[in-house]
Parts: structure tokens; sequence; C-alpha cells
């Protein structure tokens, strides 16, 4: 795999995992505010219970205070002889038990009603703490909430960052590869003038016309349109591409003459030989030359070393036959 197939990848992974953060990113928002729709429904019940539970205190308070007064009242009479003298003024015993039993009466219902206000005011402080604990427990997890959220939009911006860098290095591969283009066209208009120039015309011929493998590697890339596994877009592969150890020897695919060795852009460290009868051969992405611009070379010769100079993914050698200056495929003549 290739250093753009893995920038490919990385990206795709990168994408799938943005989409990942933004999920849960929504899902805590929604969370989030079901929690604090769940708080402001809590804080309106506390308030409830907050006026039930002073109204109940207020009516237990005033409740309690009429009843200790007048079991005080009861008390003093019951000393004074004065409820004495109200079960003693009864016509007649059946009088005096009820006159008793409603004395009786009226303190139970006082006793009792005391302590109904008391449970109900108990009660009310029981769902108010409750409420409170819930109210609490709540605001916790929103809390929670809120710190899962800014880690996520911590995670986010980082996925965002590293797509944007992505993206940076999408765009300065698109710039190398429209570059690498017009070095294409450049080694054209460099062919076609060393022709032009040379000792000999264009119509004599140093090898054979037929080519030898330049490299024992085997080859990774064809000549034509491919879709390019960065960009997504159809480009044209001026050549074949070998795959081959860094270091490995490149070989002259013919006799012929060299016209140029050295850096060209996007081709790196190059050679190119003039093979006479228009033909010409370009090897790129050399690690080391071994030719000299205007050197003689036979077919089979060490001209330059594989490598990965210019805009190459890796060790290889990429491989052109050229035509009066224009890319033809190279299996036609291999």
């Amino acid at each position: 795999m290739n250093s753009r197939d893995r920038l490919w990848e990385i990206e795709q992974a990168t994408q799938d995992k943005l989409k990942g953060i933004l999920y849960h990113i929504h899902a805590t928002d929604t969370a989030y505010k079901d929690y604090n729709f769940q708080i402001q429904v809590a804080n309106q019940r506390i308030q409830e219970l907050q006026q039930d539970l002073a109204i109940a205190e207020r009516i237990y308070y005033q409740k309690r205070a009429a009843t200790i007064a007048r079991l005080r009242w009861l008390q003093r009479q019951r000393h004074s002889g004065s409820a004495w003298d109200f079960l003693l003024k009864s016509q007649n015993f059946k009088e005096f038990l009820d006159r008793r039993q409603r004395l009786k009466l009226v303190y139970q219902a006082d006793r009792q009603s005391l302590t109904d206000l008391k449970a109900k005011a108990d009660k009310i402080k029981q769902q108010h703490s409750e409420v409170e604990r819930q109210k609490n427990q709540i605001a916790l997890l929103t809390q929670q909430l809120l710190a899962q959220k800014s880690q996520l939009e911590a995670q986010l911006r980082n996925q965002q960052q590293l797509i944007e860098r992505l993206n940076n290095d999408r765009q300065a591969l698109e710039a190398a590869q429209e570059q690498l283009a017009a070095d294409s066209q450049g080694i054209g208009n460099l062919i076609r003038s060393a022709m032009a120039k040379a000792r000999y015309p264009h119509t004599r011929t140093f090898g054979t016309g037929q080519l030898a493998f330049p490299s024992n590697g085997e080859i990774t890339s064809n000549f034509g349109w491919r879709t390019h596994p960065l960009l997504g877009k159809s480009r044209f592969h001026n050549g074949i591409d070998f795959g081959a150890s860094y270091g490995s020897t490149i070989r002259a695919a013919d006799a012929g003459r060299v016209i140029f060795a050295g850096w060209y852009g996007g081709y790196g460290y190059a050679v190119v030989i003039n093979h006479g009868g228009g033909l010409a051969t370009l090897y790129a992405h050399s690690s080391k030359l071994y030719v000299k611009e205007g050197q003689t070379v036979q077919r089979g010769d060490a001209i330059a070393a594989v490598g990965s100079t210019g805009l190459s993914t890796g060790p290889h050698l990429h491989f052109e036959v050229r035509k009066n200056g224009e890319p033809v495929d190279p299996i036609r003549y291999l």
C-alpha cells in the first residue's frame, strides 16, 4: 500500500470517526436538554412542595398553639374544679357520662389533629427531601454530560484539524500532480529540442527499437488513464511503474545517448536516453545516477538506482517511452 492509499484510508477513517463524534455530541445534547427539563420540573415541584410545607407548617403551628392553649385551659379547669363543676352540674348519671365523654373526645381530637398535621408536614418534608435528592442526582448527571460534551468537542476539534491537514495534503498532492503534468510536457520539449540539436538526424537509430525491461521488479501501474487513489479524479499515467527495492539497478532499455541526467521536478532524479528514430526513454525517481548527459550507453547498462525522489510514494521505477517527445505505451516496445 503506498502513502496515497494510506492517506486516503486515514481520511476515510477520520471522516467516519468525525461522524461518530457528531452523533455522540447530538445524543449528549439531547440528553442534556432532557436532564435540564427534568431539573426545571424538579425545581418547580420543589417550589410547590415548599409552598405546601409552609402552609402545612403554618396550620400545624396554629393548630398546635390553639390545642396547647385549650389543653392548658382544660388542665387549669381540672385543678380549679371548673371541669368538675361542668361534670357535677349534670342532671343525672347518664348526662355526667356524656359530658365526661365529650371532654375526652375534645382532648383526643385535639391530640389526633396535632398528630395528623405533624404527619402531613413530615410527609411533605420527606417528599421535599426526595425531590431535592433527585434534583441533585440529575444535576450531577448534567455535570457529567457537560464534561463528556467538552471531551467530545475537543475530539471534534482534533478530528476537524486532522481533516484540514489531510485536505491540505490533498491540495498539495494535487498541485504536485499538476506540476508533474507540466514536468511531463517539459520533458517532451526537452526531448524534441535535444533531437533537433543532435549530431545525427532524429531518423538515425542507435538501438534496435525493441526495448528490454529496465528493472527486474514487477509492473505495479500501467500506462493510461487511472483513478487517482486519493483525489478520486482520472489522471493520465504517462508510463509504467516497476515495484523494486531501494537501490536496485535500473538498466538502459536499449542503446542510445543520454540527453538528460539530473533532477527534473516531480520526476526527481531522472535519466532520458535518445535511441534515435524519434524514440526516447525516461527513468524517474532514482536515488543515484550512474551516467551523465552526452554519454553513450548500451542495452542493459546500469544507468541509475531505484529510489523515491520527486513526487513518489515509495521506492519504484517510473519508466516512460517517448515517440517524438510524446508518451506512448511502453508495453508495445518491451
